[in-house]
């Protein structure tokens, strides 16, 4: 399924641009040449059922993905952001014989138990020029079924699970995200998202190549790189975390005709605070537009199009995928109400590489997947995030989500980000502190800020501590660490604890 989309392309759009990384272009016809290459030598390597692919976004990335495939393995895409232990453990999890890499990571290589192709190594360009003159092979025989990649979440919470993707899967996900977003072969993608996280798979990745068109991959993200690419490469597609984007918004002679090729501009991920996407609006005149996914969803839920948008929402699901809202009771809430977020779809993965017992709790029996994810549904179909169920604290028994607190803040116009979490209070069990990174030369301070949050919350709901930083614990794609915050106020109570106490 996969391999048949690299193959059509080759076929249908030969010499057109498939992937340039600034280093390296290739047409449709190299990539599927080289992926063959590819295929060809990890082939013969005794690689094991599964291979791990550690390299960054990239004109060889797409390669070595459809190589594996086409060998009929499993590709494990790995993040090579993660420490060497962290790293180590998920290549024993999935039993990886073989990795392929470039010496750039050659130092992390030799911390893992596996043995390492580099890239630089392999006789890649040479079979590549021979391969041009013979004919590809056909697909592997896969069913849908089949296990297509395992990507290991980033382990921010918890240790890493490997979440497992089918063909089915992924294949769903493209064609109904295409769909969705009405995007065709004449769109021009910028690709500076990792490709070990999903959305940077999927969306900057194999959608290009269902679409057979063109990539510019980043391989390191800059918000410079960004601003030259854009124009330069008459980039109409942005797919990006809001933390990419305000990057991009601090860069200081960037201007609105940098951004003029731009139709359609995504921001998945994580929250899209309002000072950014206001921010991006009124400097570079781009809409962003927001998206709902998750690594077990292959990753497109729902999402905003040019057509369908609504300010303040995720969108509406993407085609064949059902979103329900489930209140506390199990049952379907009503329209505006808030509830855990279930989905049912062809993009719900196979499990949990593994580990039975935790696909089964997020995996009920009528096959919808229990997210976590605290959000409402309004009259319309459109989809609001308001927080997650572990976000969601108890101010003196009324529930709070963090998200609702962090969009009141955010709302400021000095306000670049926030990130709310519960505090413990001797008198109603929790109160919300909050941290706030402002905007680049704003100044704001904390009685400013609660003053602002009584404006649109109730007063249980105003964070009784708000703390002004420069910046926050970020993991490896960008989203705030909770868990780093929530050490951070742990430490700070212990350290002015008494170490006697008088009676």
């Amino acid at each position: 399924m996969l391999v048949d989309a690299l193959l059509q392309a080759q076929e249908k759009a030969s010499s057109a641009l498939a992937v340039d990384d600034g280093m390296r272009a290739l047409t449709h016809r190299r990539l599927a040449v080289l992926a063959r290459v590819i295929r060809d030598i990890v082939a013969g390597a005794d690689a094991g059922p599964r291979v791990g692919i550690m390299l960054p976004a990239s004109a060889v990335f797409p390669a070595a993905l459809f190589g594996v495939l086409w060998t009929g393995r499993v590709a494990v895409p790995l993040n090579f952001l993660l420490a060497a232990e962290e790293l180590a453990a998920v290549v024993a999890d999935a039993g990886l014989q073989v990795i392929l890499t470039v010496r750039h990571f050659q130092a992390l290589s030799e911390e893992l138990p596996a043995r390492v192709l580099f890239l630089e190594d392999l006789p890649l360009k040479q079979k590549t020029l021979i391969g041009l003159f013979r004919r590809l092979p056909p697909a592997p025989v896969v069913r849908p079924d089949d296990t297509a990649v395992i990507l290991y979440t980033s382990g921010t919470t918890a240790g890493p699970k490997g979440v497992e993707l089918s063909y089915g899967n992924l294949h769903s996900n493209c064609v109904d995200s295409i769909t969705a977003l009405n995007i065709d072969i004449h769109h021009r993608f910028l690709n500076v998202l990792p490709p070990f996280h999903v959305f940077g798979l999927t969306a900057c990745v194999l959608i290009p190549v269902y679409l057979r068109a063109a990539v510019y991959a980043i391989p390191r993200f800059s918000p410079l790189a960004v601003v030259k690419a854009v124009p330069a490469k008459q980039i109409s597609v942005l797919m990006a975390i809001p933390s990419m984007y305000a990057a991009i918004l601090r860069t200081k002679s960037t201007t609105a005709e940098a951004f003029r090729s731009v139709e359609l501009a995504i921001s998945g991920g994580e929250p899209l605070p309002e000072s950014v996407r206001r921010g991006f609006e009124e400097r570079f005149g781009v809409v962003l537009r927001e998206g709902y996914g998750l690594t077990e969803t292959s990753p497109v839920v729902s999402a905003c199009s040019r057509a369908v948008h609504r300010v303040g929402t995720v969108g509406k699901p993407i085609p064949n995928v059902e979103v329900r809202i489930a209140g506390a009771d199990g049952r379907a809430a009503p329209a505006s109400e808030d509830g855990e977020i279930l989905i049912r779809g062809p993009g719900i993965m196979k499990g949990y590489y593994r580990k039975l017992e935790e696909t089964r709790r997020v995996l009920d029996a009528d096959g919808w997947f229990h997210t976590g994810d605290i959000g409402r549904l309004d009259a319309d179909g459109f989809l609001a995030i308001t927080g997650r169920v572990k976000d969601m604290l108890i101010v003196a028994g009324e529930n709070v989500f963090a998200r609702e607190i962090e969009a009141a803040l955010e709302a400021h116009e000095a306000v670049s980000q926030a990130a709310v979490i519960g505090m413990p209070d001797d008198l109603r069990g929790e109160v919300p502190a909050a941290f706030v990174i402002p905007r680049q030369g704003a100044q704001v301070t904390e009685s400013e800020l609660r003053a602002f949050a009584k404006q649109s919350l109730a007063g249980f709901k105003v964070p009784r501590r708000i703390d002004i930083r420069d910046d926050l614990p970020v993991g490896p794609t960008g989203k705030i660490l909770k868990r780093r915050l929530r050490e951070l106020l742990t430490s700070e109570r212990e350290s002015v604890t008494p170490k006697e106490t008088k009676v």
